[in-house]
């Protein structure tokens, strides 16, 4: 038998549409071809089973490498061709208007990519990297000659009979010169382990096998064990923490969607825009993301889905257009939702120990699908300040929000108060507990969007941070109207007010005087800063919407605090004459003692730039020279 012919595709242009613009990597050509290996032993099983045959054979796919050759081979014992399913399945590229197709690729390059899912090219994907490619295949069925069929990458092509005496098809690439790296044994092996390491068939490399073949989506939930769940992450992901959760989702209705995802440890390194879920497609490896399949809320989880549900195009890089897509999101979030609750319901300690790593995909989520918020609006929890009895855990304290409103309903109804920084707003979050006024920390960096988001759901509650306002608990008005000044009937808070104004001589500055309830007077501030709620947060909104860092608001009180002892000692010292070297000293240290005051309040806000600093250090050495220039 002698052969020759065209391959039926319309058109000359085609094979150089293939090798530049359908594939946008090369390496997918061993990809292509192992996997059309694999679905020739799949269909050889079903005709087995269907009792169409009784040849058996060990399924298996073997790669082969003849540097002198400079050939790669890839063999399978699968169902073979005979010379009529070679015409029909290689020889007729069967694609409507490919003269259309192949017009509109020569005048725009890369072209539309969502016109390609139409055609099945992945055998063709072999001439990106290959002069010549030849197949030798024998049939499965009953008296059936072996073929070889040969192509030079033109559309010529030469159908002989062959020599292969198994049943099954052996495809060899003789590569181009520019090619050769792939007849790199440690080359090839890289790229099964990529591409192929889960499909279920063993690929070998002489008598190595070199896939896994075993993909732990496909078994039941019940059948896996924790450390295998744990092995295979650490495959996925080698030097990385452990995990901590995961959701193993298999479903075959309303759509097929396989896979395994993890909740890692978040650490500063991860990009929460940038999706690290493996995408599978009938375990053929396609993509180290799934941007277009997992919600955006959900890119800082890890793992593989597997679906042959996602529509793809011919190089399996691009996902075509299909609303499919949006219900395979909403039913992975919906997942991600129950088993989240699940976890908050059976295992809130371990719940309340991960909160810190699921926190922020989970606020944002919620601000981003309704459907996502409402399932798991219930289950946002939020560390507090309060001792009750169910706020503690051995995870620290937490509360839900609606908790936190009924318990403080009596006290502050529909007000939460809250720390962005519980370290540098400790001063602030202690004179609220010194008061039984709960605080809640958010502390994250979406915090601040996340807050507005829940003011917006709760049109009641609004929110003040601790250094916002001070609550007319914190402070004794009554001890504000001492007379310190007979003579003109001025109270200590007018006197202090005088003081600090001249001192500071800031006038955008707003001094406010008022005594702070405390246990211990000395151990209060003697003045905070006050940035008010709506001003931080136009500043803040500023800031974000130019890229930029928030500056410290220039709208913001000094809080003098009346009742610290330093004040009383202020007054005097600024009331009385200290003659130095024939010099009166006494006010110019009183007004040393302001700015020294002013700075740690600021200090505490965190608002020193390097020249604030440098000033406050000098007042400071000049304050304490003057301080200890008598002793």
């Amino acid at each position: 038998m002698h052969e020759q012919g065209t391959i039926s595709i319309h058109t000359d242009n085609i094979f150089p549409i293939i090798k530049k613009a359908l594939y946008s990597e090369r390496d997918i050509f061993l990809r292509e071809l192992v996997s059309n290996a694999v679905d020739a032993i799949s269909k050889l099983k079903m005709v087995s089973y269907a009792g169409e045959t009784s040849h058996t054979v060990e399924p298996e796919i073997t790669v082969t490498i003849d540097k002198d050759k400079k050939t790669l081979a890839i063999a399978d014992t699968g169902i073979g061709m005979t010379a009529e399913e070679i015409k029909k399945y290689i020889n007729q590229v069967a694609f409507s208007s490919a003269q259309e197709f192949a017009t509109k690729y020569a005048n725009s390059g890369s072209g539309d990519q969502q016109i390609i899912g139409n055609f099945g090219l992945g055998f063709y994907s072999s001439f990106m990297v290959a002069s010549n490619v030849t197949i030798d295949s024998r049939s499965y069925k009953e008296g059936a000659e072996a073929i070889h069929w040969s192509c030079d990458g033109s559309t010529t092509f030469t159908l002989d009979d062959g020599d292969r005496e198994a049943v099954g098809t052996t495809i060899t690439l003789q590569l181009q010169e520019d090619a050769e790296e792939y007849l790199n044994e440690f080359e090839i092996k890289r790229m099964i382990r990529n591409y192929c390491d889960f499909m279920p068939y063993p690929i070998k490399m002489g008598d190595e096998v070199i896939n896994k073949q075993t993909a732990l989506w496909d078994k039941s939930p019940k059948s896996v064990t924790n450390d295998e769940y744990l092995e295979f992450y650490r495959y996925l992901y080698p030097y990385q923490d452990d995990p901590l959760f995961w959701i193993h989702l298999n479903t075959d209705y309303p759509f097929v969607i396989k896979g395994i995802l993890y909740f890692p440890k978040m650490k500063a390194d991860i990009d929460p825009n940038r999706g690290q879920i493996k995408l599978f497609c009938n375990h053929v490896f396609v993509s180290d993301n799934c941007d277009d399949v997992i919600p955006k809320f959900l890119m800082p989880l890890r793992g593989a889905i597997d679906s042959t549900d996602i529509p793809l195009n011919v190089s399996r890089s691009f996902l075509q257009g299909d609303p499919k897509v949006r219900k395979i999101q909403d039913f992975i979030a919906k997942k991600v939702g129950d088993r989240l609750t699940a976890l908050y319901n059976d295992s809130r300690e371990e719940y309340l120990k991960c909160w810190q790593d699921i926190s922020i995909f989970m606020k944002f989520g919620a601000m981003n699908s309704d459907k996502f918020y409402q399932q798991i609006k219930e289950i946002l929890v939020y560390p507090s300040t309060s001792s009750a009895d169910e706020v503690k855990s051995d995870s620290g304290n937490y509360t839900t929000l609606q908790a936190y409103l009924e318990r403080n309903k009596e006290k502050h109804e529909n007000q939460v108060f809250y720390t962005s920084d519980p370290i540098a707003q400790g001063t602030y979050v202690e004179l609220h507990k010194n008061q039984g006024l709960e605080v809640l920390t958010f502390d994250s960096f979406i915090d601040s969007h996340f807050i507005n988001f829940l003011e917006r759901e709760f049109k009641d509650i609004k929110f003040a941070r601790v250094d916002a306002e001070i609550d007319d608990r914190l402070v004794d008005k009554d001890s504000n109207t001492e007379i310190v000044d007979p003579k003109t009937n001025k109270t200590k808070s007018d006197r202090l007010q005088e003081i600090f104004r001249e001192a500071l001589n800031k006038p955008k500055l707003t001094i406010r005087t008022e005594a702070i309830k405390s246990e211990d007077a000395a151990s209060a501030p003697p003045a905070i800063i006050l940035l008010p709620e709506f001003a931080r947060r136009m500043q803040e909104m500023t800031a974000l919407m130019q890229q930029g860092t928030a500056s410290f608001p220039e709208d913001h009180v000094l809080l003098v605090n009346t009742a610290h002892p330093l004040m009383e000692k202020l007054i005097s010292l600024d009331d009385s004459q200290i003659v130095v070297n024939g010099k009166s000293t006494s006010a110019d240290l009183a007004n040393m003692i302001c700015a020294h005051v002013y700075d740690l309040a600021l200090m505490a806000q965190k608002s020193f730039d390097a020249d604030s600093m440098k000033g406050f250090l000098q007042r400071s050495n000049q304050l304490l020279t003057r301080l200890t220039s008598n002793i």
